[in-house]
């Protein structure tokens, strides 16, 4: 199998890129997806390395040829013992940490000005050494809660601090390395339909649904013409009753008038048939 014919998307601890990749799954199901892990540190470094085609990583990053889309920030937890004092609370804030020790690991994923509480006796080198150290009673240790998370402990817990920095995570790719596959993905990510115009399982033009015909001359904006020209439209034409070389309109003779009149009823020079209603009508007037 050929380069091109998969992708390959790194991610750091922490980052759960499952719902991204049952997307892709359903539209590309004929390329495969290859899920790297890697530490926070060392995602951009695969990347500019050739090693992955895109990656989750934590900002910031340096962005030099990196294309970046931020997209969530997270939360950020205090993971303590279960039997800590700032259990009793739902949240502390940074000063409710001033006298703990807090272990500060290599691969941090917080940016701090001024790093809180006391610092531990050692830096650990990974989140998942320093989660050891909380757990045997040495300190404690602020992280992302994905973080949190993904070293779970049943002896352990953790609190939102809210005044505490936050880790922000985005997809990153090589600028000049922005390949189709890669369009796709950004997409999926993007929450673009499988036809948006912007990516490339659009549908064809083949598939795209037929415009609405033109209508041709004598519709419903030929009828409004013509009878603004002082016309009318056929069908309305058809209705009218057809008219008599009299002049008046032509009836039928079950019902019509006959001779002017009325059957059995009607006026006949002047008065009504036979000098008026039968039987008792009114003579007719004598000429004079």
């Amino acid at each position: 199998m050929t380069h091109e014919e998969t992708f390959r998307l790194a991610y750091a601890p922490g980052v759960t890129p499952a719902k991204w990749v049952g997307v892709w799954a359903e539209r590309l199901p004929g390329v495969p997806l290859t899920l790297v892990a890697a530490p926070s540190a060392e995602v951009v470094e695969l990347l500019r390395g050739g090693g992955a085609d895109a990656g989750f990583v934590r900002l910031p990053v340096d962005r030099d040829g990196l294309s970046v889309i931020p997209l969530y920030v997270e939360t950020t937890v205090v993971v303590v013992p279960k039997d800590h004092a700032v259990t009793a609370a739902d949240e502390v804030s940074v000063a409710d940490l001033a006298g703990e020790e807090v272990f500060h690991p290599l691969d941090d994923a917080l940016e701090w000005a001024v790093r809180p509480g006391v610092p531990a006796f050692e830096r650990p080198a990974t989140t998942g050494d320093a989660v050891q150290s909380v757990a045997a009673g040495a300190g404690v240790l602020l992280v992302p809660q994905s973080l949190a998370r993904l070293h779970h402990r049943r002896d352990l817990t953790y609190r939102p601090v809210t005044d505490a920095p936050q880790s922000q995570v985005g997809l990153a790719w090589l600028t000049d390395a922005t390949t189709d596959l890669v369009e796709d993905f950004i997409g999926i990510v993007r929450g673009r339909t499988a036809n948006s115009s912007r990516g490339r399982t659009s549908a064809s033009p083949a598939e795209q649904p037929d415009k609405e015909p033109v209508k041709a001359p004598g519709g419903k904006a030929g009828a409004k013409q013509g009878e603004k020209q002082g016309g009318k439209p056929a069908q309305r034409q058809a209705r009218k009753p057809a008219q008599g070389s009299s002049g008046r309109s032509a009836t039928p003779t079950a019902r019509g008038k006959a001779g002017g009149g009325k059957t059995g009823q009607g006026k006949t020079g002047g008065g009504k048939t036979g000098g008026g209603k039968a039987g008792r009508g009114k003579p007719g007037r004598r000429p004079r």
